[in-house]
């Protein structure tokens, strides 16, 4: 391949690497292409995108971008998860993918400029999405405001009842 082209591609994993929060990378040997185009439309549904570029090339970008050391997490057949603004739906879909199909092997990946483990990805997959904890945290915020309300419409409600008993016992007397 001539050296214009490596450029090329070494200027797009940058420009890929720079557009995104982080990138999950997993060993895809096994996979076929049924199974790859499945994993991609999942992938791209939850705000990921999977591509396949030449380990060589992709250490290049990432020296060139003064990024930590990801060397050994690029052994062998890497395919990169690039993950958008939300770093638990990618890893979510791709976690899920991969227990049902033994052949993906999350090796690990770079989220927020540090390098984590299959494991951690695992454990980002395991957490609740950005909405869930937006809906459980406003959840959380409107507790004690209805509490508050319940407690000052105590008294008046004891108040209602107390007259309706007293209009009950005059009606029946």
């Amino acid at each position: 391949m001539p050296t214009s082209e490596k450029q090329a591609i070494v200027a797009e994993i940058k420009e890929r690497f720079d557009a995104s929060e982080g990138a999950i990378l997993a060993d895809y040997r096994g996979l076929n292409v049924k199974q790859m185009q499945e994993l991609r439309v999942r992938l791209r549904e939850a705000g990921g995108d999977i591509k396949i570029f030449k380990n060589t090339l992709t250490l290049i970008a990432l020296r060139e971008l003064e990024l930590p050391d990801m060397e050994a997490l690029f052994d062998g057949p890497t395919a990169i998860v690039f993950i958008g603004e939300d770093p638990v739906a990618p890893a979510k879909a791709l976690v899920d993918f991969a227990k049902q199909n033994k052949a993906l092997e999350v090796k690990g990946g770079f989220i927020d400029r540090v390098v984590v483990t299959g494991d951690a990805v695992k454990a980002i997959a395991a957490l609740p999405s950005r909405e869930e904890l937006v809906a459980k945290l406003m959840g959380m915020l409107l507790n004690p405001v209805r509490g508050f309300m319940a407690m000052a419409n105590a008294p008046a409600g004891a108040f209602t009842r107390a007259v309706k008993a007293v209009a009950d016992q005059k009606a029946a007397a």
